[in-house]
């Protein structure tokens, strides 16, 4: 049987331009500052970053860009995660959009160069966390759910040998970190609350994973930590 196809509609092809070409552009569309060089590499690192993983991912697991075409379309995701995984999506889009106004009408002094590149360097590190993440794990979903039909197994490979969520931890770093790349603190307030829904996704997640997925309470026990080695 040939792997499942993702199912290119309007709608998906609107909802790709939204999200992963006009949210990253925000800050220069907004500002209209084109020498901003920090918005540009921001901008270059977001849209790279997801076509790049998207190939890499498709070389491995071709079914997976299929399942996660479908966000948001699953009739057996969970039922708060049918609100809340929309919420962190467009949440997300919340930083970037505050730090063009925040650029637009000078709200925020900028930062100093050192602690922009130390903000660059976890924002690539960030991708590429997610990226590793996305391409070791087959059910990556961009919902919340147990993919019977896809023969839905644990994944200890990879990332996943060293915490149990990385791509929400690969998320959760580029998240805090584009506040001080992007010289805005006002964009420090949608990135803590984003921040904050993604954990509780984690948490959320990872329980259900517990009940639901078969092995996972043994991998559990092998990776203590769901987002931050150490901590949690």
């Amino acid at each position: 049987m040939e792997p499942a196809k993702p199912k290119v509609t309007t709608a998906v092809l609107a909802q790709m331009l939204f999200f992963v070409i006009v949210i990253p552009l925000l800050p220069l569309l907004i500002s209209w500052h084109w020498e901003w060089w920090e918005a540009w590499a921001y901008a270059a690192i977001s849209i790279l970053g997801f076509f790049i993983s998207r190939v890499l991912a498709a070389r491995r697991h071709p079914d997976l860009l299929a399942e996660r075409a479908r966000f948001a379309q699953q009739p057996d995701a969970k039922p708060w995660d049918k609100w809340l995984a929309p919420a962190v999506a467009l949440g997300g889009g919340l930083i970037p959009l505050v730090t063009g106004l925040d650029a637009l009408f000078g709200w925020s002094a900028p930062f100093r160069l050192p602690v922009k590149l130390a903000a660059l360097l976890i924002i690539l590190a960030g991708y590429v966390l997610g990226s590793y993440a996305l391409m070791a794990n087959r059910f990556f979903s961009g919902m919340v759910r147990i993919q019977t039909e896809r023969n839905h197994q644990v994944v200890s490979s990879g990332p996943y040998r060293w915490m149990r969520h990385p791509g929400y931890a690969g998320a959760l770093a580029t998240y805090l970190a584009v506040p001080f790349f992007l010289d805005s603190l006002w964009a420090l307030l949608p990135a803590l609350v984003i921040s904050a829904l993604l954990v509780v996704r984690t948490a959320w997640e990872d329980a259900t994973l517990q009940a639901e997925l078969d092995g996972y309470q043994t991998y559990a026990r092998q990776v203590r930590y769901r987002l931050l080695p150490g901590v949690w």
